[in-house]
């Protein structure tokens, strides 16, 4: 038996004694399944937590994310940012409406033909609700094999991706998948996590491990470096008028496409060049006062924000009026514009 069939054991012994209890996990239906695998799609566990909590007791099942209003959808969404990903979420709960009675199919290439539903994400949905031996194979799983194999191939090319999914499909144990991918993704997430020293002294599989027998394990994985962001300058405007504050939809097509956002305007502007600005939207302010400059990083785009407080005089044309309340319980902005919102009062 090869070191990596070997580790199935202990690695599941392992899991069975030190998996932490989670909401999805402890009540692994479909549905819930699948709606925590994309949330946790670049997003800690201990954040998605509360959002799922809150998910799930707005929209439980697949009929009522289908039918979900947008706006109810981006505000539950709000701040776990990858907006693409719920907007996907509900075209597949349509989907699902539509051609599967309101079900997921408990089928691994009928998962994939879901709208936002991949490899990883199919695997992850057909194993553990539906104890389906197919791989789930995420950043974890991928570093916690080429620490075992004591491999250096590059992890950013899809070819080595697919390599790893068929040395899993070869050992995942038929009566237990789902226990074995979830086993898989907890000890990349908790003892051989990236960055730092992995913790080969309580890991179950230090003794099958050649990174660990080589003393290599902290190199691996190999990642090809990502593009440097592009910076790009913004200014944000606090367009305030009793009690209200200004918003805007931005555009349906890229960055936070269709979501919510305070007018701003493309580069640093100094007071005269914001006033221009203000002039050219019909607004005469009562008050301009600069606020602190702010920075927010997307994955491919770092926005460097320059603000401005703005007390009207009346209310122009061309925007959305919201309080304070209404900002927290109806209209979803991104994060990015947090530290702005911070500083309305309402």
């Amino acid at each position: 038996m090869s070191a990596f069939k070997e580790m199935v054991p202990p690695l599941l012994d392992w899991y069975g004694r030190n998996a932490r209890s989670l909401p999805w996990r402890d009540r692994p239906e479909p549905y819930r399944v699948w709606v925590s695998e994309i949330m946790l799609q670049q997003t800690r566990v201990e954040a998605v937590k509360p959002y799922f909590a809150r998910f799930m007791e707005e929209l439980p099942g697949v009929a009522a994310l289908a039918a979900a209003p947008e706006q109810q959808l981006m505000k539950l969404w709000e701040g776990l940012g990858y907006y693409s990903r719920a907007r996907n979420l509900q075209k597949a709960a349509q989907v699902l409406v539509e051609q599967y009675g309101g079900e997921l199919p408990a089928d691994y290439e009928e998962l994939l033909r879901l709208p936002g539903i991949g490899p990883y994400t199919a695997g992850a949905v057909a194993s553990i609700a539906f104890q389906i031996p197919a791989p789930a194979v995420d950043g974890n799983v991928l570093r916690v094999v080429m620490r075992l194999t004591a491999s250096r191939d590059n992890i950013s090319e899809p070819a080595v991706k697919r390599a790893v999914e068929e040395q899993v499909r070869e050992v995942i144990p038929r009566d237990r998948p789902g226990d074995f991918n979830q086993a898989m993704m907890e000890l990349g997430a908790t003892v051989c996590g990236p960055g730092g020293e992995p913790r080969c002294l309580v890991c179950p599989l230090a003794a099958l491990c050649e990174g660990n027998r080589l003393g290599i394990a902290r190199e691996l994985p190999v990642k090809a470096k990502k593009k440097a962001r592009r910076i790009e300058e913004k200014t944000v405007f606090l367009l305030v008028y009793n009690g209200e504050l200004a918003i805007r939809r931005r555009e349906d097509s890229g960055l936070l496409a269709g979501l919510w956002e305070l007018p701003s305007a493309e580069g640093r502007l100094s007071p005269e060049g914001a006033g221009e600005v203000l002039q050219d939207w019909g607004i005469r302010p009562l008050a301009l006062k600069p606020l602190p400059a702010a920075k927010h990083i997307f994955t491919h785009v770092e926005w460097h924000m320059t603000g401005y407080w703005v007390k009207l005089k009346e209310k122009p044309d061309g925007f959305t009026w919201a309080g304070r309340n209404e900002l927290l319980e109806v209209y979803a902005l991104p994060s990015a514009f947090r530290a702005y919102l911070d500083a309305f009062t309402g």
